[in-house]
Formats: structure tokens, C-alpha cells, sequence
């Protein structure tokens, strides 16, 4: 326990466990609105708000978070209009936000390419104590909502028509989750990185997706991966001097093979059971599948 002797450790560690909690908690639903990628765009376009930050010697943090619930608002709105060129619209989006930031770090008085690498890939002794506040501030709304409005997200996100005939707000609630991803990316970005942080959004809901079949028990096992991957990559990060970042993405995605691996048998195992206590083409035995969905809203 001598890494807790340190104060910058003792703010990293806390900044990982709110990282690993909100980071899958978001993901759950980007996951199942077939939106995997939404938080890598919204670290693109984060980093124009990190460049402002230091351009104009204000918190690159609450900076990097007004300009990605922007730019969250803007994807959805191209998303809703963009048809046939929303594409084009996004890659434009992405690649821009990424090269203002870029462009804005380097003519800010000190910039530097180390300030740089570490929002891209994170670090942990860059993390101060007014990044573990705002971290803390943006993490407690990013609980609020996706505990809060957990059985709103899960219906729009399950049938977003289905939701609007039973009078759901569906575009209110799309523009929230997007805004809630974007809040998220912020949260990461100071142990993950804003290049990795969609991994941990997306690879512990993922994994857990080959263990459990309801919402509930996918939060909560996600949520679960994400927590034990972000501090184990933080300690190990700070015994080996590696990257934070890369250390927790690389946990995760060795989570998601070693759950994977485990569940195979066990769905021989469930298969074998349903088949010898079901009749054939009883509903009963009808689940959605792990890629396509996390539960039925029973579950919520």
C-alpha cells in the first residue's frame, strides 16, 4: 500500500474509481443504441475544449466539457437531419475538433507536446486537486442521470418508436444521453485519455453482456469490471511506469476474453438445461442476444 503514501496517487485512485463507475454506467446505453463509438468522437472534439483551456489559462477540464456537450449536441442534430451526408458531417466534426485542439495546445503560452499526450493518453501525476473536484462535480450528474432516468434511457434506447408512442420525450432523452457522454469523456479523459476512454465505455458492458441477460445485472457488472480495471491499471501504472491509459484499456479487453471464455461453456450449459425442461419453441426459452441487447426491460 505504499502507492496511497502519495497524494497525487491518493487523487488518481479516486479519479479512477469515479472513471471506472460513470465510464460503463454511459456505456450501457451508447451500447445499445448501436452508438459504440460516440465517446471516441467526443474525445476528438474534447480536445478543441483542452486547447481553449490553455489558450486561455482556464480549467482545460470545464473547458474540454463545454465544448464536448457542443459538439454531443451537434452529433445528435446530424444524427436527426443529416440523411445521406451525416457522415461526412461527423468525420468533419471529429477530425476538426482533434486538429483545433491540437493547433490551439501549441499557441498557448507554454504549450507543449507533454501537455498533449498527457489528455490523449492520460497520466497520473497530472491529476490536481481542482481536477479531482470537477471530476467529482461532473461524475455525481453523470450517476444522476443514468441511475435517475435508467427506465426512460433503456426504453428510447431499446425502441426509440415504441418509446414515442407511450409519451416519451424521445429527442429530449437522446439529447440527454448524448450530453451525459459527452460529461463523461471529461471525467476520463485525466487516467484514461481521450483517445481510450470509448473503450472503457463500450468493452466492460460488453463483457459483462457474455455473463448476464437482464439491464440490471449488466450495470451492475459492468459498472463492476469497470471499477477493478481502473484501479488495477492505476497501481499498475504506477509500479511499472506505464501509460494509465493504455494499462486499463489493455485489463479490459482482457476482461471481455476471460469473461467470454467462461461463458461459452456456460451457455452450452444453460442451452442443455432449457432444452430438457421446455418444450420445443416454448417462448420461454427467447432471450435477446448478447450482441444485440442487454436484457429485457423486465429486468430494468
Amino acid at each position: 500500500m505504499e502507492f496511497l503514501n502519495y497524494a497525487f496517487m491518493q487523487r488518481a485512485l479516486l479519479a479512477a474509481v469515479l472513471v471506472g463507475i460513470t465510464a460503463p454506467a454511459v456505456g450501457i446505453y451508447l451500447v445499445q443504441r448501436r452508438q459504440a463509438l460516440m465517446g471516441d468522437g467526443i474525445g476528438h472534439v474534447a480536445m478543441t475544449g483542452v486547447g481553449l483551456g490553455f489558450l486561455l489559462s482556464t480549467s482545460p477540464v470545464w473547458m474540454a466539457t463545454a465544448v464536448s456537450v457542443l459538439g454531443a449536441v451537434l452529433m445528435e442534430l446530424i444524427r436527426w437531419y443529416g440523411r445521406t451526408r451525416g457522415d461526412i458531417a461527423l468525420a468533419m466534426l471529429f477530425y476538426g475538433g482533434m486538429a483545433g485542439g491540437v493547433m490551439l495546445i501549441n499557441l498557448a503560452p507554454g504549450g507543449s507536446n507533454a501537455n498533449l499526450t498527457s489528455y490523449l493518453f492520460g497520466s497520473l501525476s497530472t491529476v490536481s486537486q481542482s481536477d479531482v473536484t470537477a471530476i467529482c462535480v461532473l461524475a455525481a450528474f453523470v450517476l444522476l442521470v443514468t441511475l435517475g432516468l435508467r427506465r426512460q434511457l433503456f426504453a428510447v434506447s431499446q425502441d426509440e418508436e415504441f418509446a414515442r408512442v407511450t409519451g416519451l420525450p424521445v429527442r429530449a432523452l437522446n439529447l440527454l444521453t448524448a450530453v451525459t457522454a459527452a460529461v463523461t469523456v471529461t471525467v476520463a479523459m485525466r487516467v484514461v485519455g481521450l483517445l481510450l476512454v470509448s473503450a472503457l465505455m463500450v468493452v466492460p458492458v460488453a463483457a459483462a453482456q457474455q455473463l448476464t441477460r437482464s439491464f440490471t445485472a449488466t450495470f451492475v457488472t459492468a459498472v463492476a469490471i469497470g471499477v477493478t480495471v481502473a484501479i488495477s491499471g492505476t497501481i499498475t501504472s504506477f509500479y511499472q511506469d506505464v501509460p494509465p491509459g493504455a494499462t486499463i484499456v489493455l485489463l479490459t479487453i482482457a476482461a471481455f476474453v476471460a469473461l467470454t471464455a467462461l461463458a461459452a461453456p456456460l451457455a452450452r450449459r444453460r442451452a442443455r438445461s432449457a432444452a430438457g425442461d421446455e418444450p420445443a419453441g416454448d417462448p420461454a426459452e427467447c432471450s435477446i442476444p448478447a450482441a444485440r441487447g442487454v436484457g429485457d426491460q423486465a429486468g430494468v
